[in-house]
């Protein structure tokens, strides 16, 4: 697979860890309904393989992708890791079954979660540890309490949150200095357009999650025409489109496929012209 990483360019999280733009999100190699194993692990692993030998520098996990199964994958196809990759996870999620979430962030829970996450990881320092929910039962700097901990002892370089609003965000900051928010947010979905803003007031990585979805039927026409010039698939294009909104965007598309794998790859080599951006936008 080749490297295409020609027009995305890098972004510095923490401002000290320079990454591709275009990484890729492991949620995908899980069972179905994110619960249990892939289901073909083999081939799974390659996907990984081939995900880092094109380029990519920038892996998103969480300990509740199977749950513990994701973490464990990422460790088994890729360690010991390239000097140059960083591997992202999350704790704050608890799993009772496929497609179940519940909240959790007691601070036992959130210690226990930090210390899961290096082992499976097989890591002496997570690069990046992002908190993957806010639990309203109790306030952010009790649930950030072993985060910080764990900052001081070296087990953690930095932090991101997800799924918050700017109020948040700021509390947060009081605690501990945040580097990247991960919130929901694709062509079709843009209801935290002031989250954005203010990370990149802050500075921070702005990641999506469900970067790949295209929105209202009334923008797939748009999408379409604008995908036919570049040659390119709606997905490429609603990733292209990404990628210009704003430069501290970093995007983690997801797959279980070889083949979407290389197309969302070359998503990142197209670059749209500010009349197609704004067609879109």
């Amino acid at each position: 697979m080749n490297n295409y990483h020609q027009q995305d360019g890098t972004f510095k999280i923490g401002g000290d860890i320079e990454i591709n733009r275009l990484g890729y999100g492991g949620m995908q190699l899980t069972g179905s309904g994110v619960w249990g194993d892939a289901p073909d692990r083999e081939n799974a692993k390659k996907v990984l393989r081939a995900a880092v030998d094109a380029g990519v520098n920038f892996i998103d996990t969480a300990d509740s992708y199977g749950p513990h199964t994701n973490e464990t994958l990422i460790a088994d196809a890729l360690h010991p890791y390239p000097n140059q990759l960083l591997i992202a996870t999350k704790g704050g999620f608890e799993r009772t079954g496929p497609n179940q979430w519940r909240v959790n962030g007691h601070p036992d829970h959130i210690r226990q979660a930090i210390e899961g996450s290096l082992k499976r990881l097989k890591k002496d320092v997570i690069d990046l540890w992002q908190l993957h929910r806010v639990d309203s039962r109790y306030a952010v700097e009790e649930t950030l309490g072993p985060v910080l901990d764990a900052v001081k002892a070296g087990k953690i370089r930095h932090v991101g949150l997800s799924e918050v609003d700017v109020d948040q965000i700021k509390q947060a900051e009081k605690t501990i200095p945040i580097v990247s928010v991960q919130n929901l947010y694709n062509l079709g979905n843009r209801q935290w357009e002031n989250v954005l803003d203010y990370t990149v007031e802050r500075g921070m990585a702005f990641i999506p999650w469900y970067p790949l979805a295209s929105g209202p039927e009334k923008l797939k026409n748009k999408i379409s025409g604008i995908a036919e010039k570049h040659h390119a698939n709606t997905a490429q294009i609603a990733l292209a489109w990404l990628l210009k909104r704003s430069p501290n965007i970093l995007l983690i598309p997801g797959t279980s496929s070889l083949e979407h794998l290389e197309e969302n790859l070359q998503g990142g080599s197209i670059s749209l012209s500010d009349e197609d951006f704004n067609a879109l936008s």
